[in-house]
């Protein structure tokens, strides 16, 4: 196989993956390189650094889930970060999580259908908007790069469980964005340092409630 990781071993000092797990990243990694070469999967400025940037990014997730996970609600999958990353993790572990990637964009959905079944992945594809699709009912749910945080807690309200989590990786300007936040909603928040960015961190989010407006 040509253009392999980068950096294939280890995944991340917390999440400990097998030589199958690495070889299912690299055939998604090998996947995203392709269809990226006529469909928007992956900025193609950052293709050369896929491994580093989006794959351990998206994979630092897996430790913060909800550990009763049986549903796993991805929201603007794109092409699959971190939805097929996380769920190829799962597959190694047997964990039997179902996993709901949510894509408006047909030509994206047609690649997340294929990623399913060319890895043997517990994958349903839904294509309608997260604001209008049904309530999914997540135990754990993951949105990257999909929307600021006041529009994002909307659509996580709409799809978590009373109980869920929902990990929102977020970029520089995360402090700003839970302030004007918590105008609308309240939510308990815990700030996870990125392992890829010293300036990105991920929100491990529950009990949101909207804000009553007097």
């Amino acid at each position: 196989m040509t253009n392999r990781l980068e950096t294939p071993d280890p995944l991340l000092p917390s999440v400990n993956v097998s030589r199958e797990t690495r070889e299912r990243l690299e055939v998604y990694a090998e996947q995203l390189r392709r269809w990226t070469k006529t469909v928007n999967l992956v900025s193609r400025n950052e293709i050369g650094k896929l491994w580093h940037r989006h794959i351990v990014d998206s994979a630092q997730l897996w430790p913060l889930r909800n550990q009763a996970t049986r549903r796993w609600v991805d929201l603007g999958s794109g092409g699959g970060l971190p939805g097929v990353v996380l769920a190829i993790l799962a597959a190694e572990k047997d964990t039997g999580i179902n996993f709901h990637l949510v894509e408006s964009d047909k030509r994206k959905a047609a690649f997340l259908r294929m990623m399913s079944a060319e890895l043997g992945l517990k994958l349903t594809i839904h294509t309608d908007r997260a604001e209008i699709l049904q309530p999914l009912e997540a135990d754990t749910l993951t949105a990257r790069a999909l929307a600021p945080l006041p529009i994002l807690l909307g659509y996580v309200s709409r799809h978590l469980s009373p109980d869920g989590v929902a990990l929102l990786p977020k970029g520089h300007g995360v402090h700003a964005e839970m302030e004007e936040a918590l105008q609308t909603w309240q939510y308990a928040a815990t700030v996870h340092p990125s392992v890829v960015d010293s300036g990105s961190v991920i929100l491990q989010i529950t009990n949101i409630r909207r804000r009553e407006q007097h």
